[in-house]
């Protein structure tokens, strides 16, 4: 109990000493109720172009943590998210779409938000702010030093985040962040912190915007990156992806077709029997 209050106390006085966040700092605009529509698009689009540059600088950072994701995963490890509000709901996006497009168990990647499920829709108050709770969700997942945690947190400020990961480290376990704040507290609590620092956001402090975008672009690289390594892309191909719609069977019959030069109506049989673009090339090949 009391090495609980001791954490929280110190993560809190981390926060305060932090001072304000890159994502806080005044917008480079004002009166946008004045613009017309035409000038806020072009406004906000003005800024977006900068965020692709922003992620581009930080590539060294990615790599080590993707090499670091690859080492655990290729051992039967498992890569987890944690965050709050719009970083939550990135993290947990990223994790859901790796099964149906690299063929991966759900449990393989797994995104957590503070306040759970309900807080993807709807706000849970105060969520973020228990340093403890992150510990707690994770703890349920039986997480080990077998696996990786990613704290994702656009301030670098976040109590449930940086609790989690204290404690992740506390526990032998490899730990990165995704922030836009340079020399966060989350940041100095992470072994491989990714710092992408976009500046200030259009409308003040809205970190779904800029920031959010980088997020999202930092955290398809990774699994992306991580999956490849892994071998679940043959060529350019998700030869492992999940059949769930006409769409993706349509996709994965031209997928055969093109590899084996065989008929739509063959490749199509092929696809159906063996439930994945890869082990359809595979059998046919080793039966032929």
């Amino acid at each position: 109990m009391l090495k609980s209050i001791l954490q929280r106390h110190y993560i809190k006085k981390l926060t305060m000493d932090f001072l304000k966040p890159d994502t806080e700092k005044a917008s480079n605009y004002d009166h946008l109720e004045k613009m017309n529509t035409a000038e806020l698009l072009k406004n906000i689009n003005k800024e977006d172009q900068t965020v692709a540059e922003s992620v581009q600088k930080v590539i060294p950072a990615i790599e080590v943590l993707v090499d670091s994701i690859v080492e655990k995963l290729g051992a039967g490890g498992r890569l987890f998210y944690i965050g709050a509000g719009t970083s939550g709901r990135l993290g947990v996006l990223d994790a859901s779409e790796c099964p149906p497009t690299f063929g991966v168990e759900p449990g393989i990647v797994i995104g957590l938000i503070a306040g759970g499920d309900t807080a993807l829709r709807n706000a849970v108050e105060n969520a973020e702010d228990d340093t403890e709770q992150a510990w707690k969700d994770l703890q349920q997942y039986k997480i080990s030093s077998r696996d990786v945690l990613v704290g994702i947190a656009a301030s670098g400020t976040t109590p449930y985040v940086i609790g989690g990961i204290e404690k992740a480290r506390e526990n032998n376990i490899i730990t990165g962040c995704v922030t836009c704040s340079s020399g966060s507290p989350l940041a100095n609590a992470s072994e491989f912190p990714v710092e992408v620092i976009t500046g200030p956001e259009f409308v003040t402090g809205s970190t779904r915007m800029k920031a959010g975008t980088a997020q999202k672009m930092v955290l398809n690289m990774i699994t992306t990156s991580t999956m490849i390594r892994l071998g679940k892309i043959k060529g350019n191909k998700m030869v492992d992806m999940q059949l769930s719609n006409k769409k993706l069977v349509g996709r994965g019959t031209q997928m055969i077709m093109d590899e084996l030069h065989i008929d739509e109506e063959q490749a199509k049989a092929l696809l159906l029997e063996y439930g994945s673009v890869r082990l359809a090339i595979t059998n046919f090949q080793q039966n032929s």
